[in-house]
């Protein structure tokens, strides 16, 4: 049974209204211990000043949690894209027409974009709130080592500043539990860009180099490899993130760039790479097949490197992607509950090869197709009226209501191993949420390269790295088959919204759905600020909004 070893069960909550800046701010813990007794040893500084915030990283309710839960981080970055839709089933899933919004890019219009950010921005206070604990007792215990609790607190609100930021292009980078309203006006994008990356660098050797999915001390911890691969990723998206004008159509050159690292002086893609490299040296390697990653002990995975950790007896976090997207029937038969909702996009299916004689090995592992059978029975499933249930993925639009599949179109959440011990209709389960994960780290890394110039046989070796893992024939690496290699490795991780923008590729039309006027003029590459933040702290709104 896994054993928390940094969240425990008093945990000092943090809340954020919407009013005004005070309340935006606002703190009302429950269940309050008195400092002395939270923060008396170096041990209790540690679960209780970095508890909340680790705890934080998943959630138990809609709009928290990095992944696992609905209406969040999550949901704004995958069904916004070409990856995967919940369309309207007749009565289910219009929901006030928030789902089409979020598909068409009318983000105006999708009620929780708001609270995504209170959610991001609650994170980035209990981080400053933990830094000034830390310093407290730092202050009255001289002997004591806090470094490694300083680096792990700025290193995770620099994790959240980056999402925020990747969201909403300008975020506030206030420092304090206390900020003014002139510390929490909107700072530009590239601003806030260099500040992740300086804020990283800053703390990347003072963590040490463990592997933070292991059962251990370090589970579920911010540790070395997880800042390097949050390093690779924003600087792989140096061109996006230092563009405080999105909507011009014109970006720097990411080539161009200079950033120190351990003392040399490199461009962005070379940046990345050495980053990438820097956590394939300690140990990471991929894991032997595919579905390693997603398996009910997937903390014994070589390949992951920063998880939400989940147990059904130990953690309240949940995991709500498969309840969502199974068929009632299918989920019932397995003694869970499903919703009948999301499921993969035509263009998804089309990468994968659905239909097709070259059908992508990890099709079959990622989603639900065609007919469906029991997962350890394997007897086949059936609607109620007792004909076989088979999820149709080429009949999937935006709008089923009153058409022939409207109960059964699109294919379905697959990718994690089922856990038929899950609680809570199949959302308190085992399987750990994968955040970062070495396949990314290789696909980025061959990216940048082709990005600096250095396509040939090294990056081909990266690209096919990972094919080979699932038994796919070796290609020679290009931009494009970088970015299709992302889809079949990644989807339902989070990161397709992330990869288009980057690629350009985010507002253009595809399968129901049109371009808009927005997206012609890069409007959406961002989502809105909420009003309330604006009105309190006196910022104007993102364009477009």
């Amino acid at each position: 049974m896994k054993r928390d070893i940094i969240h425990v069960l008093i945990l000092l909550a943090v809340t954020m209204a919407l009013g005004a800046c005070e309340k935006f701010l606002e703190d009302n813990p429950t269940d309050r211990i008195s400092a002395d007794e939270a923060y008396s040893t170096l041990s209790d500084l540690r679960l209780n000043a970095l508890g909340t915030i680790y705890r934080g990283i998943g959630g138990s309710s809609d709009n928290q949690g990095l992944q696992g839960t609905a209406r969040g981080v999550y949901d704004l970055n995958t069904f916004s894209t070409d990856e995967a839709i919940i369309p309207t089933r007749g009565a289910d899933w219009y929901d006030g027409g928030i789902w089409q919004n979020l598909f068409l890019h009318r983000f105006g219009n999708v009620d929780f974009t708001g609270d995504t950010w209170n959610y991001l921005f609650k994170q980035v206070l209990a981080c400053n709130r933990a830094l000034e604990r830390i310093d407290a007792f730092a202050a009255t215990h001289p002997g004591e080592d806090v470094v490694e609790l300083r680096a792990e607190a700025r290193a995770l609100r620099a994790m959240f500043l980056f999402y925020a930021m990747d969201l909403y292009g300008r975020v506030p980078l206030f420092t304090t539990s206390s900020p003014t309203v002139q510390e929490m006006k909107l700072q530009g994008r590239s601003a806030a860009f260099r500040h992740i990356v300086d804020e990283l660098q800053a703390v990347e050797y003072d963590l040490l180099n463990e592997h933070s999915p292991r059962l251990g001390e370090y589970y579920g911890r911010m540790t070395r490899p997880v800042v390097q691969f949050l390093l690779a990723k924003v600087l792989l998206n140096a061109e996006v993130y230092a563009d405080d004008d999105w909507t011009d159509d014109q970006h720097p050159d990411a080539s161009a760039m200079k950033w120190n690292v351990d003392g040399e002086q490199l461009n962005t893609w070379q940046a990345v790479e050495t980053y990438c490299m820097k956590i394939q040296d300690v140990g990471y390697r991929l894991a032997d097949e595919f579905e390693e990653n997603f398996s009910i002990n997937n903390e014994e995975s070589p390949e992951l490197i920063f998880t939400i950790p989940m147990d059904i007896y130990n953690y309240s976090n949940r995991f709500v992607y498969q309840f969502r997207s199974l068929h009632y029937n299918h989920a019932g038969a397995l003694g869970l509950n499903g919703e009948n909702g999301p499921c993969a996009t035509i263009e998804a299916m089309r990468t994968f090869g659905y239909g097709t004689d070259e059908a992508d090995y990890r099709l079959g592992l990622t989603y639900y197709c065609d007919e469906v059978y029991h997962e350890t029975s394997f007897k086949a499933i059936s609607l109620d009226d007792g004909s076989p249930l088979v999820y149709y993925p080429l009949a999937v639009k935006l709008d089923l209501s009153n058409d022939p599949f409207e109960k059964t179109a699109g294919a379905r959440m697959h990718k994690y191993e089922i856990d038929l011990a899950a609680m809570s209709d199949g959302q308190l389960r085992r399987n750990d949420i994968v955040l970062f994960r070495l396949a990314d780290v290789l696909l980025m890394q061959c990216e940048a390269m082709l990005r600096d110039g250095r396509a040939g046989a090294e990056a081909d070796a990266l690209l096919n790295q990972v094919r080979g893992r699932s038994h796919m024939e070796s290609r020679v690496a290009t931009l494009d088959r970088v970015l299709e290699e992302r889809m079949l490795e990644l989807a339902w991780e989070g990161w397709r919204r992330n990869d288009l923008i980057r690629y350009g590729l985010f507002t253009r039309p595809y399968t129901d759905r049109p371009q808009t006027e927005a997206d012609r003029h890069g409007y959406t590459l961002v989502f809105p600020i909420p009003g309330e933040t604006l009105t309190a702290c006196g910022s104007a709104q993102n364009p477009g909004y």
